[in-house]
């Protein structure tokens, strides 16, 4: 944790007595209450707040229409060696849906109650995180600092959507070469403890629906080779294996969730009457696999589970993430090391972890460039994409501090080889 003497450990006080409210925390709820939400998130005012940051940081903002309607933002502190592999803090701008009738306040009001906890859809996921950096980038910039390197901040929709037309359409883009990333840093997860949660790496996701045809007929009978008889063949060996991933979580101190393979049954298809056996019924499934499985293996025996499911059982994927590509977090890696070293000075405790679902890091990866997923939120309950979301002030606020630390470690880093 950060040192006693700021004053931010805990996050959790009730204020003592009335006072002006950090800019900060305003300006970060002020951003939380653009309704930048699926299905029809409004990218427009996402774009305008951000033209404003640029305006007031003094810096260039560069808009890149990746696919039609969906722009990514890049506001650019150049360095003083442009030439040097640069520092990238990317966030995305999308929020996930809300069901407003589960929130105490208004998902969309950014609500400070009287411990300060402030209550908004992207309060953890990850609009503070953006706010965090621009916020250090105007301290920063303030004290009159300039890196050796150049800092690019990248804004992306549609992350909460898959990021194919966001960041998946970026990394292909000429202007996304332009940027000569030596490392990217990006979201994280908040972390109940005292320690703070570093990302190296993620697992895969595969969406897979299995079609499982059967004989038709009528209800009254005891019709063979019946879709459902395949189908229930198919979900036990998928629910199997899922029983023996969470034994071994369960049963390992040494396993997150990002160790193991989690598969859910999410949709079940099939029938048209009471009293007609079905010609076909789907199941799908939504699996994250950690990079330390054999991609292929694992679909040989997806593949084995269909043949012993009955004749003709078939799956497609509705998506297949095959990047087992991961951050290097050794000692001697130049990146890791001014990283953690950094986090080390400010008495903070690292958790390096694979991420357990999917961000906008493993397109950065996928590419062949390093990556970590990092928001610095501890001792904060994970909500991200839950009903009353929300980030202590004093927590929003100490993750400032962090990265006003971090940025210069990382950007004022000595040329590397290859780089003379």
């Amino acid at each position: 944790m950060l040192p006693d003497k700021d004053g931010l450990n805990g996050g959790g006080g009730v204020q003592d007595g009335p006072k002006a409210e950090d800019p900060s925390v305003t300006l970060f709820r002020e951003y939380l209450r653009l309704k930048t939400v699926h299905p029809e998130p409004d990218y427009d005012a996402a774009l305008k707040f951000l033209e404003r940051m640029a305006e007031e940081l003094a810096l260039p903002m560069k808009k890149v229409e990746v696919c039609p309607g969906r722009v990514v933002a890049i506001i650019s502190w150049i360095g003083s060696r442009p030439e040097l592999k640069s520092l990238v803090l990317n966030s995305h701008t999308d929020v996930v849906p809300v069901y407003e009738e589960h929130w105490k306040h208004h998902p969309f009001a950014a609500v400070k109650d009287a411990d300060g906890n402030i209550y908004a859809r992207g309060a953890q996921d990850m609009k503070s995180v953006t706010i965090q950096y621009i916020e250090a980038i105007r301290r920063l910039k303030a004290a009159g600092k300039r890196f050796s390197r150049t800092i690019h901040l990248t804004f992306v929709p549609d992350e909460e959507v898959g990021g194919e037309k966001g960041m998946k359409a970026f990394v292909k883009h000429t202007e996304f070469q332009k940027l000569n990333i030596g490392l990217a840093l990006d979201e994280g997860l908040a972390n109940p403890t005292n320690a703070y949660t570093v990302f190296y790496g993620e697992r895969n996701l595969w969406w897979i629906t299995v079609r499982c045809p059967g004989s038709p007929g009528h209800g009254s009978r005891f019709v063979e080779n019946t879709a459902a008889e395949k189908l229930r063949r198919v979900i036990n060996s998928f629910l199997e294996f899922r029983e023996k991933e969470k034994q071994r979580l369960n049963t390992s101190e040494c396993f997150t969730l990002g160790d193991v393979t989690t598969i859910n049954m999410t949709m079940v298809k099939g029938g048209v009457a009471y009293n007609v056996v079905p010609a076909e019924m789907d199941v799908s499934f939504d699996l994250r696999i950690p990079p330390t499985v054999n991609l292929q293996e694992f679909e040989e025996q997806i593949k084995v589970w269909c043949r012993e499911a009955g004749e003709d059982v078939t799956y497609d994927f509705a998506q297949k993430n095959t990047d087992q590509n991961l951050t290097s977090t050794d000692e001697s890696d130049p990146w890791w090391q001014a990283f953690s070293s950094t986090c080390k000075a400010m008495n903070m405790t690292l958790r390096k972890e694979i991420f357990p679902a999917a961000t906008d890091s493993s397109f950065i990866r996928e590419v062949g460039l390093p990556a970590f997923g990092f928001s610095p939120m501890n001792l904060t309950p994970i909500l991200l994409h839950d009903h009353n979301e929300y980030l202590n002030e004093q927590v929003f606020l100490q993750g400032i501090q962090v990265y006003e630390r971090l940025i210069p470690a990382l950007a004022g880093m000595a040329p590397l080889s290859g780089e003379l």
